[in-house]
């Protein structure tokens, strides 16, 4: 069992204004709207192929494994404030501390403990009412699914996504470098709800970004049904299906079932779905 990291995103990292600059060029070259689509040339691993390949950010080396589903989670600047990123910290060093369970491995316990901490992450994110809301309107958010959308399948295969209205979830399983894929997701959108919300500049995207790669079908399905309930367990809807900003709410509209690829040919109907007059009747996202 391998254990989720914690990634940095020097794009999110920078200056505003070098930021702008970024996400202005994702728009500009092939983020969703224009040209070709990227990087493309990297061959997917075969699934079940535990080959690994490193990249770095920040001088951090972040393991990629081939050919597996990678669950991504990553929030707006800000929504995760001070005290609870202390509070986490604090977290993390008294279970560090705790008398090591009979027959666990290393590699189980950190899993053991980052599960624990990025429930409680993910929990505040969901009940949270303070700090940044970009996403809440319906118009932020159709961007954010139309981006996960666009790269289908060129730059990596879709499983699952849910947008909320400060982090949003993504199951794929990328077939460029990772780092192209949440470059150019995060630079686009950062760069076209800026824009909308009157904010060019703004820093929009935290700096780390969490994932952890599905070893199994098994854990994969778990991955799905997370995300899918994200929206019900913050009681914001009745059923997953009922959030128009998830993958759930095509599954039987589009005949995708759950661990089955979102097909290219659905990709129209999902983006042309939102209509500007439909705020009144969703209400926005949380």
């Amino acid at each position: 069992m391998t254990k989720p990291t914690k990634r940095l995103q020097h794009d999110e990292a920078s200056p505003p204004a070098r930021d702008a600059k970024r996400g202005q060029r994702s728009a500009q070259n092939g983020d969703l709207h224009k040209g070709q689509p990227g990087k493309a040339d990297v061959q997917p691993g075969q699934p079940g192929k535990a080959d690994v390949r490193a990249y770095y950010e920040r001088h951090l080396p972040h393991q990629v494994p081939e050919g597996f589903p990678i669950f991504l989670t990553w929030n707006l600047k800000g929504a995760l404030p001070k005290r609870v990123a202390a509070a986490l910290e604090q977290q993390r060093r008294r279970l560090e501390q705790e008398p090591r369970r009979p027959g666990e491995t290393d590699p189980e316990r950190q899993m053991r403990h980052a599960k624990l901490l990025f429930a409680r992450r993910d929990h505040y994110l969901d009940t949270t009412r303070d700090g940044p809301m970009h996403l809440r309107g319906p118009q932020a958010a159709q961007i954010v699914v139309d981006s996960f959308v666009w790269g289908v399948t060129a730059r990596y295969t879709l499983y699952a996504y849910v947008v909320m209205a400060n982090h949003v979830h993504v199951l794929l399983m990328p077939r460029v470098d990772l780092e192209v894929i949440t470059q150019g997701i995060k630079g686009y959108t950062a760069y076209q709800i800026n824009g909308l919300q009157n904010e060019r500049g703004r820093v929009f995207w935290q700096d780390e970004s969490f994932d952890h790669w599905a070893r199994d079908d098994e854990e994969m399905h778990r991955i799905i049904e997370y995300i899918e309930n994200n929206p019900v367990r913050a009681q914001l809807c009745g059923r997953p299906e009922d959030w128009p900003w998830s993958s759930a709410a095509w599954r039987q509209r589009l005949g995708w079932t759950r661990g089955a690829p979102f097909l290219a040919d659905w990709t129209p109907l999902v983006r042309q779905a939102f209509q500007p007059d439909s705020d009144s009747k969703s209400g926005g996202v949380g």
